[in-house]
């Protein structure tokens, strides 16, 4: 009976393990080469919820593989994408910054990738019709990208993202519901860019909450963003708890679980 109930216990703990690992996908944009990082939720759930997560422009990092795991623990399956590809990761911020601009400049190429990488969500068990996009700084911008092209997705949430458009670019409505988390302080998003954003959710008829931080500027989820608001990116962990504590209402509200 002893050994019975070690060998159950073993049993479990090696099953929770393995839930609980990253699995890398391989997957492709015509010949461009991608490798996206799928985690199956901990819970079953006949209704399948599934987050796609757009990480920031360094791409897929630790930070996103951490709240992989922490949103596959509550019950979600996580899908990071890669919106590079093989032979275009930056190795530092001005590559960073030269990838991320491109994206946001071509932005059909960045909602076609966002669109490619849904797909692999829901190839790896998520249901179509139950997802939600989140991202963090560049990938925040892009999941407004992808509720701008109207992309099957039940919500988009943003975390310290850039929220601007072209101007020239039509405003059609929006039917994704909308968050999006915001550092009051944040430096790198203009007065005018918030207030054009805001005329764009209300001219869209979108479903839509922008929420404030108190005394956190941009990147404030990230621990490795250092703790100085005066370069303008700094964590705040008061910001970054309220903020997951929003997401998880956010979540609750828009998907079937």
């Amino acid at each position: 009976m002893k050994n019975s109930a070690l060998l159950l216990f073993a049993t479990i703990l090696f099953s929770n393990t393995i839930n609980a690992q990253l699995k890398t996908v391989k997957y492709a944009d015509g010949n461009q080469a991608l490798n996206g990082l799928f985690i199956k939720s901990a819970k079953k759930s006949s209704n399948n919820p599934g987050i796609l997560l757009l990480p920031a422009w360094f791409g897929i990092d630790n930070a996103s593989k951490a709240m992989a795991e922490k949103l596959s623990k509550l019950g979600y399956h996580v899908f990071i994408a890669d919106i590079y590809g093989e032979g275009n990761y930056p190795k530092n911020t001005s590559e960073a910054g030269k990838q991320a601009g491109y994206y946001k400049t071509n932005f059909t190429e960045y909602q076609k990738r966002i669109n490619i990488a849904l797909q692999e969500l829901i190839k790896s068990g998520a249901n179509a019709d139950n997802i939600v996009a989140i991202g963090y700084c560049f990938g925040g911008t892009g999941v407004l990208e992808a509720a701008r092209a109207h992309i099957n997705l039940k919500g988009v949430a943003s975390f310290h993202g850039g929220l601007g458009k072209d101007a020239s670019r039509p405003v059609e409505p929006i039917t994704t519901k909308v968050l999006v988390c915001h550092g009051a302080d944040d430096p790198f998003v203009s007065k005018e860019e918030i207030a054009a954003f805001q005329q764009e959710m209300r001219d869209s008829k979108a479903d839509w909450q922008m929420i404030y931080y108190a005394n956190a500027v941009h990147a404030f989820t990230h621990e490795d963003a250092g703790n100085d608001n005066s370069k303008g990116a700094a964590y705040n962990a008061v910001a970054a708890k309220r903020s997951f504590e929003h997401l998880q209402l956010f979540l609750n509200e828009v998907l079937k679980k």
